[in-house]
């Protein structure tokens, strides 16, 4: 049996404060990075490849250190391992000078979600039980407000300051080593390690709803193609329909990241809020709305052309996360076996990853053989396919 610290919700807190300094130095990258990709020689395609390999291939770690987590008992020592190589990984990307380089250390760098994800979200769960929906919306909160400050301050190094992408991202590297220091504040449980085993788990404890609720996620990370390209397709409207090379370089770095704090900013805003509504009148409806909603937005990418549909789009690109992205593993957990939460989470997590993975490779294929139209179209189909599957079997 676990034993529960004396004030659980502390961890939800000091945690979410984790998440918010590391996501000031994630989303100080996050921004610049499809452009940092373009400016080393990238193309179309290898932004999908590096946004699928970031989503996707490191989540295969997910599973694995959820399914150790239970089995060993611990969970902490994932959770610091996990922050402590996102820094490492970050610090070599500020030095790459090729796509090549960029592509290893900006997929490598999710090793450290990879490790942390589902021992954390499982620290999450344990520690707020009865209002799961709450707890994830207050981390996704901390988190997500991390963004809007790493992206703002992204803006001011870049506008202001006129510091090139290397030393942006070096500055990143730095506050990633700093968000380490909450964590001594995270008390784990006392626990007992469980004796499972990743097939045992999957087939035969787990629940039907919860297998098909992994596949029907799956089928929405299909859809869901890397954010990279929704800033490249901003970044190329610019640099195709202005005129003054100088000011329309910069102007199509810096609006994108405008456009992407703006996201940020309605996904912070919304995320407690959607989070506290799916306690009340349940995940499934919050989750089918989401998944519905970004379908009409892909669908709002590939037909409209202007700034003032641009900021829209972003605006209710944000309120799909908040929406989603918390909600999705509250009811993982609703779902999962007790004993065997993280490795739940983690199967979560990598098959999500590798769904993830798939969508931003044809999204770069497409729009790199045929046009960003295609992309979106293809985005916003599979979408849809997601809602129609949750509503038939769950």
């Amino acid at each position: 049996m676990s034993k529960s610290p004396s004030n659980p919700s502390r961890n939800v807190l000091f945690l979410g404060i984790v998440s918010f300094l590391n996501d000031i130095s994630s989303e100080i990258i996050s921004p610049i990075l499809p452009m940092f990709i373009t400016l080393s020689g990238g193309s179309s395609l290898t932004i999908g490849l590096v946004g699928g390999l970031r989503d996707g291939v490191t989540s295969i770690l997910k599973v694995f250190c959820g399914y150790w987590s239970d089995r060993t008992g611990k969970r902490k020592r994932f959770v610091v391992a996990g922050y402590l190589l996102s820094g490492v990984f970050k610090l070599l990307l500020s030095l790459c000078k090729g796509w090549q380089q960029i592509l290893i250390f900006a997929s490598l760098e999710r090793v450290g979600k990879g490790l942390r994800t589902a021992p954390r979200d499982a620290i999450i769960a344990d520690s707020m039980p009865r209002e799961r929906g709450k707890g994830f919306g207050i981390h996704r909160a901390f988190d997500t407000a991390g963004a809007i400050v790493g992206s703002i301050l992204v803006f001011i190094l870049f506008w202001f300051l006129h510091l090139n992408f290397r030393i942006i991202i070096f500055i990143s590297a730095l506050l990633a080593f700093f968000s380490l220091l909450p964590l001594h504040s995270v008390k784990e449980e006392k626990r007992e390690g469980q004796d499972i085993t990743l097939r045992m788990s999957f087939f035969k404890t787990f629940p039907s709803s919860l297998k098909w609720f992994i596949v029907v996620s799956g089928v929405f990370n299909l859809s869901n193609i890397s954010y990279m390209f929704f800033i490249l397709r901003v970044q190329e409207f610019f640099l195709f329909t202005k005129e003054g090379v100088a000011e329309v370089q910069r102007l199509a770095v810096a609006i994108p990241i405008l456009l992407y704090i703006l996201f940020n900013i309605f996904y912070a805003g919304f995320a407690i809020p959607f989070g506290v509504l799916s306690d009340r009148v349940g995940r499934k409806r919050m989750l089918i709305s989401g998944y519905l909603l970004f379908s009409l937005i892909s669908l709002g990418f590939a037909l409209f052309s202007s700034l003032p549909a641009f900021i829209l789009l972003f605006i209710l690109y944000g309120v799909v996360y908040a929406i989603i992205a918390g909600n999705q593993r509250a009811y993982i957990a609703d779902l999962s076996p007790e004993q065997a939460k993280a490795t739940a989470l983690g199967i979560f997590h990598t098959f999500s990853g590798l769904c993830a993975l798939l969508a931003s490779l044809l999204a770069g294929f497409l729009w790199h053989n045929l046009t960003y139209t295609a992309t979106f179209l293809y985005a916003s189909i599979m979408s849809a396919l997601s809602v129609i599957l949750f509503l038939v079997k769950i």
